[in-house]
């Protein structure tokens, strides 16, 4: 797993690669760009959201977000994923974080953001459970069991909300 070190608040939410060729590893696998959001509250507590079944990685627990569509920016995808699953509409979003994941499934770069200001209470579109988690609980969360790339992104994220204090 690849990660880059927080990037600091805000970052603009620029264009991704437009080709219809996606990057690939050193070994061949395509490398699936995704745009992720972890919505957090003024008392920075953050969303994640359950896997719904029929997707891999059914019943764990992660931030919404999905894949980036060719020629689209980072905060277009976040915007439409974040829409069409939780039912929220984005007014502010940076860049916090980009890690990379190797799933036996796919190859994914995650292009983490922090959504500071939405329209709308989340609400589960895909019949995903949500639950809010509160700061003191980012290190270890209740919650289980947590998609493998989640882990490290709690880590920073939690690291970087004491540094914010």
């Amino acid at each position: 797993m690849a990660i880059r070190p927080p990037l600091g608040w805000p970052r603009i939410l620029g264009h991704m690669p437009s080709s219809s060729h996606p990057e690939v590893t050193a070994s061949g696998r395509p490398i699936v760009e995704v745009a992720v959001g972890i919505l957090i509250k003024p008392d920075q507590s953050i969303l994640l959201g359950q896997r719904p079944e029929g997707k891999p990685y059914a019943g764990y627990w992660e931030f919404p977000g999905g894949k980036i569509e060719i020629g689209e920016t980072l905060l277009q995808a976040l915007q439409r994923e974040l829409q069409e699953e939780i039912n929220v509409s984005i007014n502010d979003a940076s860049e916090f974080l980009v890690i990379e994941h190797d799933y036996p499934h796919a190859y994914v770069r995650l292009h983490i953001c922090l959504v500071s200001s939405w329209v709308g209470e989340p609400k589960g579109l895909e019949n995903q459970a949500l639950s809010w988690i509160f700061k003191k609980d980012i290190a270890k969360p209740s919650l289980e069991p947590i998609l493998p790339a989640t882990l490290p992104i709690l880590e920073k994220l939690n690291a970087f909300l004491e540094v914010a204090k």
